[in-house]
């Protein structure tokens, strides 16, 4: 990975941390649009969590275990934003091609000497 790659991409990530564990405790904790409605059509109740969501290791937005809602929020997107990211990259890097040694492609290809040609 070329410096200037590597470093646009560790800048991106401590943005992207920096934002998920700073200012998503501080997002508001009324109902959005469609749980506002359900509530005022009296059937927020009787909605179900789907089993992925009844297994997830951080439940509604907040790191189990810790006391404070504000600390638990942001160490949650703070793991979270981590994990999405190891995620991705690991599916990048499986990706790619890891063989250059035997790619006999134009890119791969020392360029001709012009005076043996």
């Amino acid at each position: 990975m070329k410096a200037s790659t590597r470093l646009f991409v560790v800048l991106g990530l401590a943005v992207a941390v920096a934002l998920a564990a700073a200012v998503s405790p501080y997002a508001s904790s009324s109902p959005d649009g469609l749980e506002k409605v359900a509530d005022q059509e009296m059937f927020l109740d009787a909605g179900e969590l789907a089993p992925i969501q009844e297994d997830s290791p951080i439940p509604d937005y907040a790191f189990p275990g810790v006391e404070d809602e504000r600390v638990a929020t942001g160490l949650a997107g703070f793991v979270g934003t981590l994990f999405v990211f190891a995620l991705g990259y690991g599916i990048a890097f499986l990706l790619r091609g890891r063989d250059d040694e035997g790619d006999d492609s134009p890119a791969h290809r020392p360029p001709a000497d012009a005076a043996g040609a």
